[in-house]
């Protein structure tokens, strides 16, 4: 099926199931400890050895010798494989990390060995016994360093140009009435998902199936097939349940490939997972920016001139973090300028964290604003409501499919007491504390793909449908399942999802906000496609059949589902492909973050108090598994704005707290209540079913909220994230 019209009224719209707080379809699985991950596939895969990765004890530099004897020798060992006995390894498409220094190494923890015994803790007594002797070279750590000579970024397939201008920025910057020219520091971040990366690896002759942790199946079967040097059709994966990703998982990383490699070198299966410590220097993470914010506005608040410069990292041939998305997309302004520059370190491999881009671009730019409104002496939502605008910002023919922005700054105004508030820091207190809000204004783009999807429909009149979408913790299950049920008219428990197999026609998978537009497309595609196909079987129209209640009625002809299947089951598959509305219409996502926080007077001591999202996303598909998507991004918002921070050693070049117990998030404790308040809307230019993703919505804009409601509580200024004590203690206002 082609989209290329904007979306009419279809079966979507009648909102029996779609639109309504459904629980989860595998809720049960998950609560009583039978949803199965990958480390788990105990019955799948019998006779399983074990890999314990050992990493790296350089940053730079190259492996002179490196001797296997004693771990060879160890109980239990089956093998050692390292760089001489592994064969060729290539490189994935998405990422440019080496999963095996091959003797070259590209940075702290890259893997130079993988033991495979029988139990993991031989596997993990033998690693230790393994003597490697390093050439060390000398390596770039510190992105400050090379402000001045990082060049502009190479456009990526993602992320949009690294150099944009409308109009005459720097004359119109010049000649500013008010101006703000400030430099924004975000530093390195971890997924530190819950579930840690983790395969089970076997082969049946060339064929290899790999049950793993991983978010998008079709950019995994691509991208190991290029590292291993194999057909992608030989490669299968399974991932039925993922416990967290946020970018981190998004494709191959080195516990799949060192899997797949030990398998086929001791001819039985292997099971890998990375321990926690690797994960933090071996695997992807948001790598550092530095930003430069420059407005320019007229004395009422009009913004003229908008400049965004950002500096990032990365291996040599990896790509930027797009922080001027968010930017060139955000607000007015007829003089514009973005420039992103990248300069090489090496660190593990900077990319995709949730809502890479606009997440950190945010972080400085809303903080700018506010910082635009302090001096203007006008209140930031109404800056912001004043510099809305209908249009691409950088090409004004090309309008926004919707934009309830403004919807969402009022409405979430309102909710949250916004008026209550004083413009002017530090002047509430609460005993010791000094309160404070912010507010900060989000979009993310809403991209999306196309999805294929099977549907069978059997006697009973039972659906089950067959993707290789993944649920990272998302809802993907419930959400294809409640298209399914609305496509057919059949009750939510009359559809059985099957997710998570490379061999399920081919989806994007989970990542950058694109799983459940695309998806639900996709299903959308198929189940028009099974409709016809029981209209033909039942022998009436299918344009003026009802699918309702389990039933197919045509006047008053009522003929339950399942008759359609009487002579066997009915099997279709399709796909939702898509035109070029997303070239003619900018189409994105909106939100608006109000936080309340308590500084404590004495200690400085930062406790969030209350947090409200206002988010306009298209059609929401399902409030409940919605508004928990939400309030997680919020929760990783929080991290972000007061405690998450990879410290980088420049000496030795790596990640100094590179565990759960140096790498700060929020706990329970760290979080109050939060709210989430859903505009309606529905955006015809997407799909069919006018959905449009809200994941890193929920994320994007979060911090500098929090960043702004300190200001407010103390009138101390802090543009270095994470905002901890050493930065504001210091200048807190005088206790009286």
């Amino acid at each position: 099926m082609k989209f290329d019209t904007p979306a009419a009224q279809n079966p979507i719209d009648r909102l029996a199931v779609i639109g309504k707080p459904h629980d989860r379809f595998e809720a049960k699985l998950k609560t009583t400890g039978k949803a199965t991950y990958a480390y788990e596939y105990h019955e799948a895969v019998q006779n399983v050895a074990y890999g314990y990765i050992l990493g790296a004890s350089i940053s730079k530099g190259r492996i002179e010798s490196i001797d296997t004897r004693l771990a060879e020798d160890a109980p239990g060992v089956l093998a050692v494989i390292t760089y001489r006995n592994a064969g060729p390894l290539g490189v994935g498409e998405f990422y440019v990390q080496r999963m095996l220094a091959s003797p070259d190494v590209d940075h702290y923890h890259q893997p130079v060995a993988i033991v495979v015994a029988e139990t993991f803790e031989q596997a993990r007594s033998a690693a230790s016994l393994i003597q490697v002797n390093y050439k060390q070279a000398v390596g770039k750590f510190d992105l400050a360093s090379q402000l001045e000579s990082a060049p502009v970024a190479k456009r990526m397939p993602f992320g949009g140009p690294t150099e944009t201008h409308v109009g005459d920025f720097e004359q119109a910057f010049r000649k500013a009435e008010v101006k703000v020219d400030e430099t924004y520091m975000v530093p390195d971040q971890a997924h530190a998902m819950m579930e840690p990366h983790a395969t089970i690896a076997a082969w049946e002759g060339n064929k290899l199936t790999c049950w793993t942790s991983i978010q998008q199946m079709n950019w995994g079967t691509r991208d190991l097939g290029r590292i291993l040097r194999i057909p992608r059709e030989s490669v299968r994966l399974i991932s039925s349940f993922v416990g967290g990703g946020f970018g981190g998982k998004g494709t191959v990383q080195s516990d799949l490939v060192l899997a797949s490699v030990a398998a086929r070198i001791v001819q039985r299966p292997v099971k890998v997972a990375l321990q926690r410590p690797i994960m933090f220097n071996s695997t992807i993470h948001r790598p550092k920016t530095i930003q430069r914010i420059r407005l320019g506005a007229t004395r009422d608040g009009k913004l003229t001139a908008v400049g965004h410069e950002s500096w990032s990292g990365n291996l040599a041939g990896g790509r930027t973090e797009p922080t001027t998305l968010s930017t060139r997309a955000l607000y007015a302004g007829a003089n514009r300028m973005t420039r992103v520059r990248l300069a090489t370190l090496d660190l593990a491999e900077g990319n995709a964290m949730r809502a890479p881009g606009e997440a950190p671009g945010l972080m400085a730019l809303e903080v700018a604003m506010d910082e635009m409104a302090e001096k203007l002496d006008m209140d930031p939502v109404e800056l912001r409501i004043l510099n809305d605008t209908q249009v691409d910002p950088e090409d004004p023919s090309r309008p926004f499919s919707t934009r309830p922005f403004v919807e969402c700054l009022r409405a979430g105004a309102e909710l949250f007491g916004w008026s209550a508030r004083k413009q002017q820091p530090a002047q509430v207190r609460d005993g010791d504390w000094l309160i404070g809000c912010g507010m900060a204004s989000a979009i993310r783009g809403a991209p999306i793909a196309k999805a294929s999807a099977r549907v069978r429909l059997n006697r009973l009149g039972l659906i089950t449908v067959e993707t290789d979408m993944t649920d990272i913790g998302t809802g993907s299950y419930t959400i294809v399942q409640q298209t399914a049920a609305e496509m057919m008219g059949v009750p939510l428990e009359q559809v059985v999802v099957r997710l998570g197999d490379s061999s399920f026609p081919e989806t994007p998978g989970s990542g950058g906000q694109q799983g459940a537009p695309s998806v639900t497309a996709g299903v959308y595609a198929a189940c028009m496609k099974l409709r016809a196909a029981v209209a033909e079987r039942l022998g009436i129209s299918d344009t003026e059949a009802q699918f309702v209640s389990g039933e197919v009625r045509l006047g008053n002809r009522s003929i339950s589902l399942g008759r359609a299947a009487a002579g066997g089951d009915l099997v279709v598959e399709d796909s939702m492909e898509f035109g070029d509305l997303a070239k003619r219409f900018s189409i994105q996502t909106f939100g608006a973050h109000f936080a309340e926080v308590a500084v404590n007077a004495f200690t400085g001591e930062v406790r969030v108090r209350r947090m409200l999202a206002a988010c306009a996303a298209g059609r929401i598909l399902n409030p409940k598994t919605a508004r928990s998507q939400v309030i997680g991004g919020m929760v990783m918002g929080v991290g972000a704005a007061l405690m998450e921070e990879m410290a980088v050693d420049r000496r030795y070049g790596f990640f100094v707290n590179h565990d759960l117990a140096g790498y700060e998030v929020p706990v329970h404790a760290d979080i109050p209540h939060l709210e989430v308040l859903f505009i309606d809307e529905v955006d015809p230019m997407i799909s069919p079913v006018k959905a449009k993703g809200i994941g890193e919505l929920g994320l994007t804009g979060v911090a500098p909220a929090v960043a702004n409601a300190i200001y407010n509580a103390t009138g101390v200024r802090v543009r270095q994230y994470p905002i901890t004590l050493d930065k504001y203690l210091d200048r807190l206002p005088d206790i009286a």
